[in-house]
């Protein structure tokens, strides 16, 4: 008896289709944003403990490392895949309400590097990696978010995709990685509730399951094909209210990475639409604010209400700080979340003066679209208001190239490598499908972990 295919069959399937010059293109700019994040989460307390766990328990190899020093290739890939998010600047997809790059861009580079790649090879298995990582989250119910981080739950899927891609495995193999990758899934939300880091554990575990899973697909250790779909798979342990067929769905549809958001902000993402609302406002003097009202949806509200935040990662999530801060500066930047900022007194002042509430309208539209209201009243009785449909970085509301090598350069000076190697990973990076291979793409990165102020 002949079944019919299963999710990951035809999953596979679709991931096999033409990949254009415009889509690797848009590869570059995910590959260069990445890097900018990760260059930038190398200087940070979360990166130091485990550089110093490197010291102690890592083995040596050849695969490039941002601690300048090479490593085996499951250290570096850890290492890596716990640096993109720390900054909270990581690209995003709001639908799937998850963060591909982080994940998918670190698991392709060590794949590319071991199995020494074409750029093109490299640039498609990102595309690859981000669709299925994409689809699979697109199809979970709000029900996996309220308990899971997305990003590492649906991740493994999407670093064994872009392996699979680079280790030219076959239809059935791959389907194994997926299916291997995605059974050791995992990553639940109660590390927001402790100041702790296990957030960015979750996306260098991610990364390395689904290269693992590749890597053993390619020497026949089977998986099971049902995984998404079966009566002990992955939607029914961690999403009853899962859309199945939304991971096949509008197989004809451009590649998903065009859907994913660039943020603009060193902060979560639930905090973009207000900082956005409040910049719409215009010219405002903290000095003559009474109360600064923000209304969003629910979701920016359980993540990101913290009008006392005690430390930069609270201030990150924190729509009080954010908005005080873009009153009080013109616009968040990265200094705005160190410690000396969190205590200021006209920093503190202004959160107080914040009040959030959920809005019925973004609740509405929300995740398709993430926006909020933004509604001032000054000292003298009078008020002002702006609403927003999207943020700044939504396909609606895109970046240009321009603005992502601005961040990408701002985020190289503050991780402290010099202008010059930064340089040379843009213009590498940003022209990477026309190298012949990828030599001088890993010498920059090297460089990256060599060469800082």
């Amino acid at each position: 008896m002949k079944f019919p295919p299963t999710l990951l069959q035809q999953l596979v399937t679709l991931l096999e289709r033409d990949i254009d010059g415009a889509t690797l293109e848009r590869a570059q700019q995910h590959l260069l944003d990445w890097l900018g994040c990760a260059v930038y989460g190398t200087r940070s307390d979360v990166a130091a403990k485990l550089r110093n766990y490197l010291v102690q328990w890592s083995g040596a190899g050849e695969s490039w490392s941002l601690n300048g020093i090479d490593r085996n290739w499951q250290d570096a890939l850890q290492y890596h895949g716990a640096l993109g998010s720390i900054a909270e600047m990581d690209d995003l997809h709001r639908t799937s309400t998850l963060h591909p790059g982080p994940v998918i861009i670190p698991a392709a580079l060590a794949t590319a590097e071991m199995v020494q790649a074409t750029p093109q090879a490299l640039l498609e298995a990102i595309v690859v990696g981000y669709e299925a990582m994409i689809r699979i989250g697109r199809a979970l119910g709000r029900d996996h978010y309220a308990l899971y981080h997305n990003t590492s739950s649906c991740g493994s899927f999407g670093a064994a995709a872009a392996a699979a891609k680079l280790l030219a495995l076959d239809p059935e193999q791959t389907v194994w990685a997926l299916a291997n990758a995605g059974s050791r899934t995992g990553g639940f939300w109660q590390m927001r509730h402790e100041a702790v880091d296990t957030k960015h554990l979750h996306n260098a575990a991610a990364g390395h399951a689904g290269v693992q899973a590749a890597l053993l697909a390619a020497s026949n250790l089977r998986g099971p094909s049902t995984l998404l779909e079966g009566t002990q798979g992955f939607f029914a342990a961690t999403s009853p209210r899962a859309m199945p067929l939304a991971v096949i769905d509008n197989a004809a549809d451009n590649w998903l990475i065009f859907q994913c958001s660039f943020k603009p902000w060193p902060a979560c993402r639930h905090t973009h639409p207000a900082i956005d609302a409040v910049r719409a406002l215009g010219d405002i003097s903290a000095a003559d604010v009474r109360t600064l009202q923000i209304g969003s949806y629910s979701d920016a509200l359980l993540f990101c209400d913290r009008p006392h935040p005690e430390s930069p990662a609270e201030a990150r999530f924190s729509v009080q700080h954010c908005v005080a801060v873009t009153v009080l500066y013109g616009k968040p930047e990265i200094a705005h979340f160190e410690e000396a900022y969190l205590h200021k007194p006209e920093v503190v002042a202004l959160r107080n003066k914040v009040v959030l509430q959920e809005d019925d309208e973004h609740q509405r539209a929300y995740p398709g679209h993430f926006g909020a209201s933004a509604q001032v009243t000054f000292q003298d009785d009078s008020a002002r208001e702006v609403a927003l449909r999207n943020a700044w970085g939504d396909p609606e509301w895109p970046l240009s190239q321009a603005d992502i090598i601005d961040k990408a350069r701002t985020l190289f000076v503050a991780g402290g490598v010099t202008a010059e190697s930064a340089e040379d990973v843009i213009e590498i990076g940003l022209n990477l499908v026309k190298e012949k291979d990828l030599g001088n793409l890993f010498n920059a990165l090297r460089a990256l972990g060599m060469h800082r102020v």
